[in-house]
């Protein structure tokens, strides 16, 4: 199956086109109604798909899901101490990106706005590469790379390329870059309380963990199959980040809520409870390499990288602090927007 066929490329090519007329066609957004959304939930469809939703650049609400809101438990008993204690939490209506902002959307935003990442004015992102050797001889973290060069259109550095991937999730893009993209489109990044409704989609805890596998065991996510970082057996047909949309969706409708690509949130990193006093006192780790010593923001979902004997957070209560101004290969993002 050929993921970065013709179609694909045609689709990255539109975003580019779209971008320039966007701002004209935006004055409509109030006086259309929601679009029909693009046919996702496998890989046929995920191939096929251009990575700019149905009415793009003619409605307020395109790719985006309505949810009506209520009272949920955030957090969990069953992950990391970061991630405790469990607290019942009410979310007003809103609406949020049915998947992950792709290359092909924030492609258009750039051709809008000629704006330019903090990766491509700075010193580049964190890119994952796996490591040689074994267990023995390989340093905690040494994965991680600060590359000179790497940004959303270089994912992994100089000589990548996202041409053919306008359907694949954007990556190595800051806060600022995600914030940046969601108020052109008059929305915002979610809350953690706003993103983790939305990922257990009215389900318990445990029922949405069990949600990363069907009945006979085969991956419902883009998580890491094998031993982590060496291998990546790719079982769920993607060993790296996925197009957007190809794996089923939530019970809201939702792709890829957990796994493929970690996803930024407004909240400023603490454990669950604590106040600006005791502010970035949680025991989780980065996912990528602390460098700055910035802000540290909430992601959420786990991503690609996520396996069995590592990280272990492609979960919904999952969480991790990341600091504002550090991009990664395996951090994206998706926006919401009031009801």
């Amino acid at each position: 199956m050929n993921l970065h066929g013709p179609s694909v490329r045609i689709g990255l090519l539109a975003a580019t086109l779209l971008g320039v007329a966007f701002a004209a066609a935006w004055s409509l957004k109030d006086q259309r109604p929601p679009p029909a959304h693009a046919a996702l939930g496998d890989r046929t469809q995920c191939a096929a798909y251009s990575g700019l939703p149905p009415g793009w650049g003619q409605d307020a609400h395109a790719g985006m899901v309505h949810l009506r809101g209520g009272a949920y438990e955030l957090g969990s008993t069953r992950g990391y101490a970061e991630e405790r204690p469990p607290q019942t939490r009410r979310v007003e209506p809103f609406w949020i990106d049915r998947t992950e902002v792709s290359n092909a959307q924030f492609a258009a935003f750039v051709a809008a706005t000629g704006y330019v990442t903090e990766a491509e004015k700075g010193e580049g992102a964190a890119v994952f590469r796996a490591p040689e050797g074994n267990d023995a001889t390989t340093a905690e973290g040494s994965w991680w790379h600060l590359v000179k060069g790497a940004d959303w259109r270089h994912p992994e550095g100089p000589g990548s390329s996202i041409e053919g991937r306008g359907h694949e999730p954007v990556v190595d893009v800051s806060y600022a870059d995600a914030l940046a993209y969601a108020h052109w489109l008059g929305r915002e990044l979610p809350s953690e309380t706003q993103w983790e409704y939305a990922a257990k989609a009215g389900r318990n805890n445990e029922s949405a963990d069990r949600a990363l596998r069907d009945a006979q065991g085969r991956p419902l996510a883009n998580f890491w199959q094998g031993l982590f970082p060496y291998q990546d057996t790719g079982d769920d047909g993607f060993p790296g980040r996925a197009p957007v949309g190809c794996f089923p969706a939530n019970p809201f409708g939702l792709h890829d809520m957990v796994g493929n690509v970690w996803e930024w949130t407004t909240d400023t990193y603490a454990a669950h409870g604590e106040d600006e006093a005791t502010r970035g006192a949680g025991e989780a780790v980065s996912v990528a390499p602390m460098r700055s010593g910035a802000e540290r923001k909430v992601i959420k979902g786990g991503s690609y990288l996520c396996a069995a004997n590592y990280c272990v957070r492609a979960r919904a209560a999952s969480r991790q602090p990341e600091e504002i101004d550090l991009p990664a290969s395996h951090l994206g993002f998706r926006t919401v927007a009031k009801s």
